[in-house]
């Protein structure tokens, strides 16, 4: 375990990037809960690797959704449509993760879902240089139909009830409360317990950064 300033702990994780070494961009999973931290963290890494001089790509599995008429068919209070139902797995793969990896032709897109106005969309295509590196965050990113398709995997491990503390307040001005908790409690963590009893992600990624504390971050790093 390591403990250590924000500024230290990009400056590891940017170590972490920069020996990575293949022959085409390199894809790094953020993954963690929702308000784990995980685009914040994700963001801030940009920063310092963009003043390295890499050339970064940002992506969320945010875009990468099923219209909302696609995504509750178990309900919309489910764990388990919120683990199974929701994200476009074969999109991810097909217009980003795939062409930026071994023999990908580096034609890539950032999205396949308009948030706005809720409908499958097309971001216009794009070409990744060789050495550029994908800082993509979001849930389940080490679950079986993805965990493969990252050359550096972080998880981003928080106390699931201090989500609950951070969303109430994120969304505040969006939702109220009791709705905010509600949609944690019953939807959100169950979905978290669910891949973490199936997928086990910490037991996939490289480095764990413990969250609980942003400006007093500890992390460690794991060996195959």
């Amino acid at each position: 375990m390591n403990q250590g300033t924000r500024e230290e702990l990009l400056d590891r994780l940017a170590a972490a990037v920069g020996s990575v070494s293949v022959e085409h961009p390199t894809r790094v999973a953020i993954d963690g809960p929702p308000a784990a931290g995980k685009t914040t963290l994700a963001d801030e890494l940009a920063l310092v690797l963009r003043a390295q001089g890499y050339d970064v790509i940002r992506a969320t599995i945010d875009d990468f959704l099923f219209p909302r008429a696609q995504r509750y068919p178990r309900g919309e209070y489910s764990g388990e449509g919120c683990y199974f139902d929701t994200h476009d797995y074969d999109a991810l793969n097909r217009v980003l993760l795939d062409p930026l990896g071994p023999g990908g032709d580096r034609r890539f897109q950032h999205a396949v879902y308009d948030r706005t106005a809720d409908t499958a969309s097309s971001s216009p295509a794009a070409t990744a240089s060789v050495n550029a590196v994908l800082l993509f965050d979001g849930v389940f990113l080490m679950r079986p139909e993805l965990v493969d398709r990252w050359e550096l995997r972080i998880f981003v491990s928080t106390a699931l009830e201090k989500t609950v503390d951070r969303a109430v307040i994120r969304e505040r001005q969006m939702s109220s409360q009791d709705e905010v908790e509600r949609r944690w409690r019953e939807r959100y963590i169950p979905s978290q317990q669910l891949y973490f009893a199936t997928a086990h992600p910490a037991d996939h990624a490289d480095i764990i950064v413990h969250n609980d504390e942003p400006q007093q971050p500890v992390w460690e790093t794991r060996t195959p």
